[in-house]
């Protein structure tokens, strides 16, 4: 069982490496600094071309921000990204974000979101999860566009909302299903 995780993990970084040329970004650790940088710009983007992701920032407890995550795989698959959690616009931790999967899928992306959380408990079930599974737990409602133009803070009534941004790369579809979401210690 070990040995054939180690070959199944092994292939989707050699997958990943391989079409990482892709992109002109380099995957690596990112410093604290870089990331609430990187946060910084991606929630000014976010605003700027959605609206409704501004209007839902003034009701939200937290802001769980990823924004840059790269995805890979030919068969087998996975992504990667850290990002930061944002609370009355200050960093209060850490996370990165993990998925793998397997199917009929190749190619090589890069891709950001963010997740609004509109409730206590929802923000309290993430920072006491020793890593969240997405599908399990707060239920998660994925905006586009059409939910955008209708979205205000008065009809937000789920957990958490999440936006994608900034996709780049030939690979078909994103989805949060089976991410897993653990904090890590940053300096």
């Amino acid at each position: 069982m070990k040995n054939s995780i180690r070959f199944v993990t092994g292939f989707v970084v050699f997958a990943m490496l391989m079409m990482g040329g892709a992109f002109q970004q380099v995957a690596y650790a990112a410093s604290a600094a870089e990331i609430d940088r990187d946060v910084d710009s991606a929630l000014l983007k976010l605003y700027e071309k959605t609206p409704a992701a501004k209007e839902l920032s003034k009701v939200a407890k937290g802001i769980l921000v990823f924004p840059s995550i790269i995805k890979g795989g030919f068969i087998v698959g996975g992504q990667y990204g850290e990002g930061a959690l944002r609370m009355g616009g200050k960093t209060e931790g850490y996370y990165n974000t993990a998925a793998a999967s397997y199917g009929l899928q190749a190619g090589a992306q890069s891709f950001g979101y963010a997740l609004f959380f509109i409730t206590d408990k929802a923000l309290e079930y993430l920072k006491k999860s020793e890593g969240w599974e997405i599908g399990v737990g707060p239920s998660v409602v994925i905006v586009d566009e059409g939910i955008a133009k209708s979205l205000t803070t008065t009809t937000a009534k789920s957990d958490i909302y999440a936006f994608f941004f900034d996709q780049k790369g030939l690979m078909a579809g994103i989805g949060l299903q089976g991410s897993k979401i653990t904090r890590i210690e940053k300096k």
